[in-house]
């Protein structure tokens, strides 16, 4: 069980990363956001960057609940896949921790922040590679490989919900899942004819 004073540090350090990104953060700001000492902060995290990946690995235990939640084994594979990804995109985008960090990596390219980045994506992908091998196994998919499959599968679904509404008007939850039915789905599942 987490202390009392711990958790309101790791609130403090989440809201002063969303507001200042990781590079604007400092401990003096975080222990200000706390009303704690500065010294308190040391009693649990050595250092900014320790802080850090702790909120980090809580996002994405969130990011996996929401994920597996959204799981449904009577449904088919593709609309299990769908909605998880779609969960968990819309938490990503919606919160405001990763909308700041993403912001701080397209200007200033801060390491840390491209790293928590990675630690996301990775956590999305393992999901998905987790899944498809499961719906391989059960005859629901054609053989593949998963790793390749999960980040191909990925690529394509943030193309289709993030980077096609930097220039067009946003598509809805429907059209998004047919979208990846038409040019992914019906290549890998099984019994499906292919155009």
């Amino acid at each position: 069980m987490m202390s009392g004073r711990k958790e309101s540090i790791l609130k403090a350090a989440e809201r002063s990363f969303a507001l200042f990104g990781y590079k604007g953060t400092t401990m003096d700001q975080v222990a200000k956001i706390a009303n704690v000492g500065k010294g308190t902060i040391y009693t649990f995290f050595k250092n900014k960057e320790e802080l850090f990946n702790e909120i980090i690995d809580q996002f994405i235990q969130r990011m996996k609940v929401i994920a597996e939640a959204a799981i449904d084994e009577n449904d088919p594979f593709f609309v299990n896949l769908h909605r998880a990804l779609y969960e968990i995109l819309s938490f990503r985008k919606e919160h405001q921790f990763t909308i700041k960090i993403t912001q701080e990596v397209k200007e200033f390219g801060t390491l840390p922040a491209k790293q928590a980045l990675g630690k996301f994506e990775d956590a999305i992908l393992s999901f998905l590679e987790k899944h498809i091998q499961l719906a391989i196994d059960k005859g629901e998919l054609v053989k593949c490989d998963p790793k390749l499959t999960a980040f191909v599968m990925l690529r394509l679904y943030i193309a289709i919900v993030f980077e096609w509404e930097q220039r067009h008007e946003p598509l809805d939850k429907e059209e998004i899942a047919s979208l990846f039915d038409l040019y992914f789905a019906n290549g890998l599942e099984k019994n499906k004819k292919t155009c």
